[in-house]
């Protein structure tokens, strides 16, 4: 285990999708000192689902975030179940915010707000973070910004997207849609853009040309239209099984109080909306893209260059102290069947609610959520990837 880092070095992630073929405070620096966290190395012979998310936010846009927020966790789920050559992808999100008048306008009125990551609690707190005011929405610069800021890589199976939406013509700004359009080419990433309007309008626009350009896809949607959640009678179950899911992780070091308690936090955000959602999120916590081995003992057991040899006492919880390492690896071990159990009881539910909730739907979604699902899975087969629901 390459595992224990030296002091002043912090794990971050961020949500990142899988394909085939900000500054902190004196006193948190000053916490992290001589604090160890699990360092361990991620494989990266799977291919990735590389998506970047770019937000409009300003004043108009309040519909857009919201719709984010609410179906983030639908959208994970759906590609938990994509495959490539008998693998199952990495998934890698990463997020900026543009159009925003609290931006800095040297910069066109833009940020990255999370760079490519597969922490989906990291991904979520960064959504509900953004606010909308109104300001200059400049496609161009965005879409080259992160284009080159972003860690694209070269590998020929990973599938790289990017996802723009908004509501002003795309020709804003100094950088020309079509400039970003030819680097995006040359580093084999997909534009997808989403019209927030009418769909003739958008193409007036310039919205479907920049898809175009770049073989994505253009999608007209209703921002401001509510996201629907079904109610299912499996729900209630399997919010129970979330909280026992919870206490299947052993969080070692600072990073892992900190992250324990964004876990909670994220629970709270997504039940915020309703208790359909705060399902929608359990079960993508019970999928394989959940990953925490940076900070909880369970996950980090997994990965090949781990040690129980490695780990410092002082920043293990309190249960653990003074134990042996033979105790410690059977306290994991226990946490990691009952982690398993659960995980498998939460899927098996689901199976029932999706069922029960494609009898009650009506499929004439035309949110966010649809707009990216499909286009993924229409760029995805170029790749050969499939979905794999079993």
């Amino acid at each position: 285990m390459k595992a224990i880092t030296k002091p002043f070095v912090v794990m971050m992630g961020i949500l990142s999708l899988t394909a085939c073929n900000a500054n902190t405070k004196q006193n948190q620096q000053d916490l992290a000192i001589n604090q160890t966290v699990i360092e361990t190395n991620l494989k990266t012979d799977k291919p990735e689902i590389k998506v970047a998310l770019l937000l409009d936010t300003s004043n108009s846009m309040d519909g857009l975030i919201d719709q984010a927020k609410a179906q983030l966790w639908e959208i994970v789920n759906e590609l938990s179940y994509a495959k490539c050559e008998e693998q199952n992808p990495n998934l890698k999100i990463a997020l900026y915010e543009y159009g925003n008048d609290n931006l800095n306008a040297d910069e066109g009125y833009l940020r990255q707000v999370l760079a490519f990551s597969d922490d989906l609690d990291e991904i979520s707190k960064s959504l509900f973070s953004l606010t909308t005011k109104g300001g200059n929405e400049y496609c161009g610069k965005v879409v080259k910004t992160a284009l080159d800021q972003l860690n694209w890589g070269d590998k020929q199976d990973d599938l790289k997207l990017i996802f723009i939406a908004g509501n002003e013509p795309y020709t804003q700004g100094t950088v020309s849609y079509k400039e970003a359009s030819k680097l995006a080419h040359q580093k084999d990433v997909t534009v997808n853009t989403i019209f927030c309007g009418d769909y003739n309008q958008g193409i007036s626009g310039f919205w479907k040309d920049g898809a175009d350009l770049t073989h994505g896809d253009y999608i007209a949607i209703n921002q401001n239209k509510a996201t629907v959640h079904i109610a299912s009678p499996y729900d209630d179950k399997i919010l129970e099984l979330n909280e026992k899911l919870n206490k299947t992780y052993v969080a070692y070091g600072y990073l892992g109080r900190q992250k324990m308690e964004m876990q909670a936090e994220q629970d709270l955000n997504a039940m915020s909306y309703n208790k359909a959602n705060a399902v929608s999120r359990t079960v993508s916590k019970s999928s394989r893209l959940y990953m925490n081995s940076s900070w909880d003992l369970v996950d980090a057991e997994k990965e090949a260059d781990f040690s129980y040899e490695d780990l410092d006492e002082k920043q293990l919880p309190e249960e653990l102290k003074g134990k042996s390492k033979d105790e410690i690896k059977s306290y994991v071990e226990k946490k990691r069947v009952e982690r398993e159990k659960l995980q498998k009881e939460i899927a098996e539910l689901n199976i029932k609610r999706k069922s029960y909730i494609a009898k009650k739907s009506d499929n004439k979604n035309n949110g966010l959520e649809n707009a990216m699902v499909n286009a993924i899975k229409t760029e995805a087969k170029k790749k050969n990837y499939v979905w794999d629901r079993q």
